[in-house]
């Protein structure tokens, strides 16, 4: 699966995609991460990507033709197929823009996004961006909740992360999935340690018994439990 993040500030993304579970990911070639400079796409000499509002009222918009082309240039590269030994196997894409309207991404969005082939991820910056972008080039708008940031690169990284994860291969166990586990309180060693709070006091705070019972079933009913909060 290839993800194609643009970006006024795609260096803004490459730590994290070149650390830890994302670049074993890429290094064993489950995924593939494609960063493009949206600047590349200016239509003036001055590689502007941004202009004042129609209407009047502060910051800036994101031009809508840069982002064209560099939708285009993605598109251009990707085949309509490819043959297996099954057949032809259709490619498919998927456009996405992060908006402030967008509708809230959540698990079922990743999984849903993971099958696709290619994911083009547009980021947002200053004020916004055209809105015709959304309503011919994107296929969805997506948020990551009620709240306003700086731009669409962390949205970015958290799908890519959430998406990636829905890979076979990528955790290397399916059961490493936390919505196949479910999501439970999880401890290690030591068995006992003491805590200090702000005022000094100092408590014993005890890994829970049943964990090291070994009982398999009794472990499984008390994570069961203790997972709804």
């Amino acid at each position: 699966m290839q993800f194609h993040v643009i970006s006024i500030f795609p260096e803004a993304c490459e730590s994290y995609l070149n650390a830890s579970i994302l670049k074993r990911a890429q290094e064993k070639k489950y995924i593939k991460t494609n960063l493009i400079q949206l600047r590349d796409f200016a239509t003036d000499k001055h590689n502007k990507v941004d202009d004042s509002p129609y209407g009047g009222g502060p910051g800036m918009v994101l031009k809508v033709e840069p982002i064209e082309k560099a939708v285009n240039s993605v598109k251009r590269k990707i085949p309509s197929f490819v043959k297996t030994t099954e057949g032809k196997k259709v490619i498919k894409t998927r456009t996405i823009l992060f908006s402030t309207r967008g509708k809230v991404f959540n698990q079922k969005m990743a999984q849903r996004l993971s099958r696709y082939d290619h994911l083009i991820l547009i980021c947002g910056r200053y004020e916004g961006v055209d809105e015709r972008v959304a309503d011919y080039i994107a296929d969805e708008e997506i948020s990551l909740g009620d709240f306003v940031l700086s731009g669409g690169e962390l949205p970015a990284m958290v799908v890519i992360d959430a998406v990636a994860r829905q890979i076979p291969g990528v955790l290397g166990k399916h059961e490493s999935l936390e919505e196949v586990k479910g999501s439970y309180p999880v401890y290690t060693k030591p068995e006992e340690v003491v805590i200090k709070d702000s005022k000094g006091n100092k408590k014993k705070c005890k890994v829970p018994i049943v964990l090291l019972s070994g009982n398999h079933k009794n472990i499984e009913k008390w994570r069961k439990t203790a997972g709804k909060r």
